[in-house]
C-alpha cells in the first residue's frame, strides 16, 4: 500500500533541515544507534535500536564490573575467543549500516553536489575508523587466541596437583609454589641447560609473593624417597666415584641430563626435564611445587621489547657478552646509574651478564629478581594492552608451562593480586649452606625456607633425604636446623634500589 500523503509530508518536513545538522545526527547516532532513526521518524525502527543498545551497554558494563573473573575466564578459552570475533565483526558491520542508512533518510533532498560530497567523505571517514577499530580489536582477540592454545594447551604431567573442578582452587592451594626456570639452548650448550631456577611461593589470599633462587652449580641434589629418581639416586644426583668438581651433575645440568640417562623415569611428560626439577627443587627447599614456568632466554629480549622496554637501577657496571671459561671478554658493559631504561637485549645481559662479576652467581640472582619485579610493573593494563598483539607473538616463543587451561582465570585474577602486593627475597645463606656447590646443606636450606614462609613456626623435622658421607664435604655442609634467614634478605624493594657498588 503506498503511502499516505500525510505520512509523505511528515517525513519531507523531517528533511527540511541543514546538511550539516543531517550530518551531525548521523555520526553522533553511532554512540547510540537508533537515534537518528528516531529523528528521522523512523520510530519502531528507531526504538528497537535503542533497546538493543542500551541492554548490549547495560550487560556490558555490568559485567567488567561486577564479572570481573568471568571476563577473565572468557578471554582465555579459544572457543568463546573465536565467538567474540565473530560478534565484534557483526556489531560493526551493524553500526557501520546504521550509520550510513541513518545519514542517507536525513541528508536534506535538496543538497547540494558539494554538501553531498562532504557528507559522503565525512561518513567514509567514520566508516573507516569503525572498520579500523574493530579489525584491531579483532586481532588482538585473535593473538590472545593463539597464545592460549600454543602456551596452555593439553599437556602431559605427573607432577602437577590435584585440583576439585567444583571448589575454590585457592582455598585448596593456600600458598602457591611455582618453578621458574630460565632455559638457554645457545651455540656451545650441547642442549637445554637452565641457568635461572627460582621459586615464586604465592600466599594466595594477599598475593604476597617470596622469590628463592637456587645456583645453577648445586651438585647433589636430592629426591624424595616415594621417587623412582631416588632409588637412582639415592644420595642426590652426582657420581659419588668422579670428581670433586663435576659440571654435569650440576643443578643447571639436570634439565638435560637426566631425561636422556633415563627417559620416562616420571611417567608420561611433555616436558620431563622440567618435572624432574620439580621434584628435586621442591625436595631440596621442603615444599610442593604445584607448577612450572619455562622462559626461553633467547625470546625474552622480545617480551621485554614488546613491554617497551623496563626501568632498573644499575649499581655496578654489568657486562654484556664475555665468556670467563674461554677468557673472551664482553662487547661493552651496562653503566651504572639509577632508574636507567633497557631495551630487550640490555634487560637480557642484565639478567644474565657475569663475567669477573664478584659473586657472580649471586650477583646475577639478585639482578634476576630485580628484573622480575621491573617486568612486573612494567605490566600495566594500559600497556599490555598497547602492545598486546606483539606480547602474544613474544609470549608464544617464549613461554611453556604445565599450568591447565581451566584455570587461567584464577591465575589471572592473582596475577593482580600479585602486583599490588608485596615481592620479597628468601636467602638461603651461601656462606653457612653452600660455601660451594659440591654438598650443598638442603636441611639447613628449607629450615630458613620453613621460617621465611611460616614466621610463626621456629623449627621443622628434617627432611629424611639421604647424603653420602664424604670426606671432601666443607664442615658448613652439616646439618643446621637452626639457621635463620637472613635480616636484609626481605623486600626487593630495598635490594632492587640505587647502591652504588660492587655485589657483597
Amino acid at each position: 500500500m503506498a503511502p499516505s500523503r500525510a505520512s509523505r509530508a511528515r517525513r519531507t518536513t523531517s528533511r527540511r533541515r541543514s546538511a550539516f545538522a543531517a550530518l551531525t545526527i548521523a555520526v553522533l547516532g553511532v554512540l547510540l544507534p537508533g537515534t537518528a532513526y528516531l529523528v528521522a521518524r523512523r520510530t519502531k525502527l528507531g526504538a528497537t535500536l535503542i533497546a538493543l543498545s542500551l541492554a548490549l551497554y547495560g550487560g556490558a558494563a555490568y559485567v567488567g564490573l561486577r564479572k570481573r573473573d568471568a571476563v577473565i575466564g572468557w578471554a582465555l578459552d579459544p572457543g568463546l575467543l573465536l565467538w567474540m570475533i565473530v560478534g565484534l565483526v557483526a556489531v560493526a558491520v551493524t553500526w557501520i549500516v546504521v550509520l550510513v542508512t541513518s545519514y542517507k533518510m536525513l541528508r536534506p533532498l535538496t543538497a547540494g553536489p558539494g554538501s553531498r560530497l562532504l557528507g559522503a567523505l565525512v561518513v567514509g571517514v567514520v566508516c573507516f575508523a569503525l572498520t579500523v577499530s574493530s579489525a584491531t580489536g579483532a586481532q588482538t582477540l585473535m593473538a590472545q587466541r593463539g597464545l592460549v592454545k600454543k602456551v596452555f594447551g593439553e599437556t602431559k604431567s605427573q607432577t602437577r596437583p590435584t585440583i576439585i573442578a567444583k571448589k575454590d582452587i585457592w582455598q585448596q592451594l593456600p600458598r602457591l609454589n611455582i618453578l621458574l626456570l630460565g632455559a638457554d639452548d645457545g651455540e656451545g650448550r650441547g642442549g637445554t641447560r637452565t641457568d635461572t631456577v627460582m621459586v615464586a611461593s604465592i600466599d594466595t589470599r594477599t598475593g604476597n609473593t617470596s622469590l628463592i633462587s637456587l645456583t645453577r652449580n648445586f651438585m647433589r641434589m636430592p629426591f624424595p624417597e616415594d621417587s623412582p629418581l631416588h632409588k637412582i639416586y639415592p644420595t642426590g644426583f652426582w657420581d659419588p666415584n668422579g670428581p670433586k668438581e663435576q659440571s654435569e651433575f650440576y643443578l643447571d645440568a639436570m634439565y638435560r641430563n637426566i631425561p636422556r640417562l633415563h627417559p620416562g623415569v616420571l611417567g608420561p611428560s611433555d616436558n620431563e626435564g622440567a618435572d624432574i626439577l620439580k621434584v628435586s627443587v621442591g625436595e631440596a627447599l621442603g615444599l610442593q611445587i604445584h607448577y612450572y614456568v619455562q622462559i626461553n632466554l633467547a625470546g625474552f629480549a622480545q617480551l621485554v621489547e614488546a613491554l617497551g622496554g623496563i626501568t632498573v637501577n644499575i649499581n655496578y657496571p654489568v657486562p654484556v657478552g664475555g665468556n670467563d671459561d674461554r677468557k673472551i671478554p664482553p662487547s661493552r658493559y651496562l653503566e651504572p646509574g639509577r632508574d636507567r631504561k633497557l631495551n630487550g637485549t640490555d634487560a637480557l645481559w642484565f639478567a644474565r651478564g657475569r663475567y669477573k662479576v664478584p659473586t657472580a652467581d649471586l650477583a646475577r640472582q639478585a639482578r634476576q629478581r630485580c628484573t622480575i619485579k621491573a617486568i612486573v610493573e612494567r605490566a600495566t593494563p594500559q600497556n599490555v594492552l598497547t602492545n598486546y598483539d606483539a606480547i602474544a607473538k613474544a609470549g608464544e616463543q617464549l613461554i611453556r608451562t604445565d599450568i591447565p587451561r581451566n584455570q587461567l582465570g584464577a591465575f589471572a585474577t592473582l596475577g593482580a593480586r600479585v602486583k599490588t602486593a608485596k615481592i620479597t627475597n628468601v636467602d638461603l645463606d651461601k656462606k653457612k649452606n653452600f660455601p660451594t656447590g659440591r654438598n650443598p646443606n638442603y636441611a639447613g636450606m628449607r629450615e630458613i625456607v620453613a621460617q621465611a614462609l611460616n614466621p610463626a613456626r621456629r623449627t621443622t623435622a628434617p627432611r629424611k633425604t639421604s647424603t653420602a658421607p664424604s670426606t671432601t664435604a666443607p664442615p658448613s655442609a652439616a646439618v643446621q636446623p637452626r639457621t635463620t634467614a637472613k635480616p636484609d634478605a626481605g623486600d626487593l624493594a630495598s635490594a632492587c634500589a640505587y647502591n652504588p657498588g660492587p655485589p657483597g
